[in-house]
């Protein structure tokens, strides 16, 4: 990214502008999430508070997908010799980058896209998202902005009514996702709002209806088996809240949070129960083992086949001339199993002496371990919320004042919704006193300049 002088449309000021015209995947694998953010190329005049996008050529290159894409915006009025003298240069980065093995027919025919948002949807179609995907998207938007706009909840619920097809499993998905990004970002009034709306649509439709069962169920699953786990959980324990469970979901469940359980001795233990049981209670007991067995199969299969996407996704990494890069440009899909799958690999290749494999594999654990490591403003909240005095938190931020910003300020204040929002008083009331240390070590350091 770099900053160019330009001249505000509106006040014919000279301003600086962020401008970013090649967004190169392969490279930089954060650049997908800017392009498709829409925050890109935006001019903020300082004289006259304009604020608007900026037309200038963008190239888009994902290797993987093999997509090489660029747009010219039509209101430069160019010539087409020209837009290839301004366009060539991005393109020939993005081939200098690949090694010779990697680049493919694709690069020698770009795909010309004639409007920025067909460039966006031509990214997503990459992605497994149609047109109609993102239109059927939009039409929840639009709805979820009619909601927002309404002057009661009566007209909400005649909206809702009249627009029940509408308000789906992906509707209260968009909701929910636009609730954790207005707490991300800090924006507590947006998330209160949101929240407010969610809690109150849920009853007014059948689907809202059927998660708002899912919802209580997942939850009293979740405090039985802790309540058992308080008092010493058993398998014998552990069998009762299976019989107890009051519908499919709380068994599915309990089930499938305790997996683990549910082991040979489990089954022997139900067995001998439905042996002793008499023949009312026998017949129900034997389809529980029936519904256990077929629960505990679909879940290990689909862990196996975890498994070995995790397997498959390592071995590409460690088949890759950069291993460093191959396994940054994949952390964002790097999960649970993915580790597992690491320490089965590197047990074996210390078993059978490979030392080249254990090399290789060396390289993918010491990016993980350097990825993982919270940011500075991360650890330093968390000093913060260690410290038990007023004093001692003084002295943790004189020695990183630097780090006291606005942007460090607002991410406590999002921490602290998020604990709010999840229940959490102790913690949040801890925080809450890091929180106002901080804002006032700031205004006492603003004060001082």
């Amino acid at each position: 990214m770099a900053k160019v002088q330009m001249t505000c449309p509106r006040c014919r000021q000279p301003i600086l502008a962020d401008v970013e015209q090649l967004f190169d995947v392969g490279a930089d694998p954060e650049a997908k999430q800017r392009f498709l953010s829409g925050n890109i190329n935006i001019a903020n005049c300082p004289n006259c508070g304009y604020q608007g996008p900026l037309s200038t050529p963008i190239v888009y290159h994902d290797p993987e997908k093999e997509l090489l894409l660029t747009y010219f915006p039509p209101e430069l009025g160019l010539p087409l010799n020209e837009q290839e003298r301004l366009i060539g240069p991005l393109i020939t980065q993005v081939v200098n980058r690949l090694p010779n093995e990697k680049r493919k027919a694709y690069l020698l025919r770009p795909q010309t896209m004639l409007t920025l948002q067909s460039m966006i949807e031509r990214v997503l179609e990459g992605e497994g998202i149609t047109h109609e995907m993102m239109e059927a998207s939009q039409q929840r938007l639009n709805l979820l902005q009619r909601l927002l706009s309404a002057t009661s909840a009566d007209v909400r619920a005649e909206i809702v009514k009249q627009e029940e097809k509408l308000v789906d499993e992906r509707f209260f998905e968009i909701l929910g996702r636009l609730i954790e990004a207005s707490l991300a970002q800090g924006d507590q009034n947006s998330a209160r709002a949101l929240a407010g709306l969610q809690q109150e649509l849920l009853p007014l439709t059948e689907v809202g209806r059927k998660l708002q069962e899912q919802s209580t169920e997942v939850q009293a699953a979740i405090e039985s088996l802790q309540n058992a786990s308080q008092q010493g959980l058993t398998r014998e324990k552990l069998l009762d809240l299976f019989i107890e469970a009051p519908n499919e979901t709380r068994l599915v469940t309990l089930v499938s949070m305790a997996r683990s359980g549910l082991d040979y001795q489990f089954f022997q233990i139900l067995s001998q129960r439905i042996e002793a049981a008499p023949a009312g209670e026998k017949e129900k007991l034997e389809q529980l083992r029936d519904r256990l067995l077929q629960l505990t199969q679909e879940i290990d299969q689909r862990l196996r086949q975890q498994l070995e996407q995790s397997r498959a996704t390592l071995n590409s990494i460690l088949e890759s001339e950069n291993i460093e890069q191959a396994t940054v440009q994949m952390l964002p899909e790097l999960d649970d199993f993915f580790a597992e799958a690491l320490r089965i690999e590197l047990q074996q290749a210390q078993q059978s002496g490979d030392l080249e494999r254990l090399a290789k594999l060396q390289k993918v654990v010491e990016v993980i371990q350097s990825a993982s490591a919270p940011p500075a403003e991360i650890a330093l909240a968390e000093e913060l919320m260690g410290s038990e005095t007023e004093d001692q938190r003084r002295q943790i931020m004189e020695a990183h004042a630097d780090q006291i910003t606005p942007e460090f300020l607002q991410m406590l204040g999002s921490l602290l919704a998020q604990l709010e929002q999840q229940g959490q008083p102790e913690m949040a009331q801890r925080l809450q006193e890091v929180y106002r240390s901080a804002l006032r070590f700031s205004m006492e350091t603003n004060m001082k300049k």
